[in-house]
């Protein structure tokens, strides 16, 4: 131990007295390891928000979606569906579902009535698929109860309302012969540009306060979504097709799941790519240290041949040499990490990658560890030359020189 300190201590110190031949080269070597951290880092970020991206569409991980179609005009009834969703819930303990049914429903705007597109949900679907309120609330277990229906709105529907914002508790007439007065609670970002107004709503509160016409638009009944861990996946699909096709004879009934989400490619191919900039990076600047170390090794002649004089074996001058190039490759990638985390930190990448990420991922410790990895290798590298060549020097040669 002692001789490995000594060893750390001595190359600090030719790196002090030598920092301007190494400070070009390791700026290269810092740079490379700057790209390759920061990269990684954000290789992360973007799996994170390509992923959540997915959960949006499709849910989170692993999302099983029920759905059904009356076949004959002898099946049974829609009105069974919504039992026959409760009890397959209950029997499998199933604690994340929701009903998700696309429909259209009239709404009394200020310019006239109009059809708008309206999802009737169930509270969990907020979690289920990341659904993102810019202002207000999404729904709550106990707006299912509530006297009056609440919804939740994209900023098309609230401009059409005429409402500047949520600060006055704006409220719009749902249905046309008997209309209901609901508030709206809540308004989502647009997904595209120039996008029409659209509306959300509990499942429950729309069936109790209206029934939609069957006209061909959206779904003729709701599908069920349910989150469920991924080990009873394969399991859990075909009992709950058999058990809803069971209770509704005349039904056609599908499941299928979300699992394959294809970010994995994409994570891999993204990895790749920064560690092949990356190392070609690190490559020209060991290059360039590889040089500066053999010219310091050849103006060293003379101290070396001195050391070998009284006593200093091979070895201990081999492992000198090759600690100045670790040491100032490993100071190096420190630097180059520490601006990693600069740069990942303020920039925002959460908004780069995926429009916004809910769950930010912390800085990978693991992409630090990559970086200081390659710049230790590195120097060992670019080390191993002049050290070899400091350990043929012949004594008499160098006292000589």
């Amino acid at each position: 131990m002692t001789g490995l300190v000594g060893a750390l201590v001595e190359a600090w110190d030719e790196l002090r007295l030598h920092r301007l031949r190494v400070l070009l080269a390791l700026i290269g070597v810092a740079a490379a390891v700057m790209a390759i951290t920061a990269v990684t880092a954000a290789v992360q970020m973007l799996t994170q928000g390509y992923t959540e991206s997915a959960e949006r569409a499709m849910g989170r991980q692993v999302t099983l979606t029920v759905d059904a179609w009356r076949m004959s005009e002898q099946a049974a009834p829609a009105t069974e569906l919504d039992a026959t969703y409760d009890r397959v819930l209950a029997r499998y303990g199933i604690t994340w579902a929701s009903r998700d049914w696309y429909t259209s429903v009239p709404f009394r705007f200020p310019d006239g009535t109009s059809r708008v597109e309206v999802r009737a949900v169930d509270p969990a679907l907020g979690t289920m698929q990341r659904v993102g309120v810019d202002q207000g609330r999404w729904f709550t277990d106990t707006d299912a109860t509530a006297y009056a229906p609440v919804v939740v709105v994209n900023e098309a529907f609230l401009e059409r309302l005429g409402a500047g914002g949520l600060e006055a508790h704006p409220t719009v007439l749902l249905g046309d012969e008997t209309p209901v007065r609901a508030v709206v609670v809540g308004v989502t970002a647009p997904r595209w540009p120039g996008e029409e107004p659209a509306a959300m709503v509990l499942y429950e509160q729309l069936v109790r306060w209206y029934t939609p016409a069957d006209d061909g638009w959206g779904q003729a009944v709701p599908s069920l979504k349910v989150w469920v861990p991924p080990d009873v996946v394969d399991d859990l699909a075909p009992r709950l097709r058999r058990d809803v096709a069971a209770v509704l004879p005349g039904w056609e009934v599908q499941v299928y799941d979300n699992r394959d989400l294809g970010s994995g490619a994409l994570e891999g191919a993204a990895r790749w790519v920064a560690l092949g900039v990356g190392a070609f990076a690190l490559l020209l600047g060991g290059l360039g240290l590889v040089n500066i170390a053999l010219v310091t090794v050849r103006h060293r002649i003379r101290e070396i041949g001195i050391r070998r004089s009284f006593g200093a074996t091979s070895g201990r001058i081999f492992f000198g040499v090759l600690m100045e190039s670790v040491v100032a490759t490993a100071v190096a990638g420190l630097v180059g990490v520490v601006l990693a985390v600069a740069v990942i930190k303020n920039i925002p990448v959460d908004t780069l990658f995926g429009g916004g990420i809910q769950d930010r991922p912390p800085f990978p410790v693991s992409a630090a560890l990559v970086g200081m990895a390659c710049a230790t290798g590195v120097g060992a590298l670019a080390g191993v030359i002049p050290a070899t060549v400091a350990v043929r020097v012949k004594v008499i040669d160098a006292i000589r020189y």
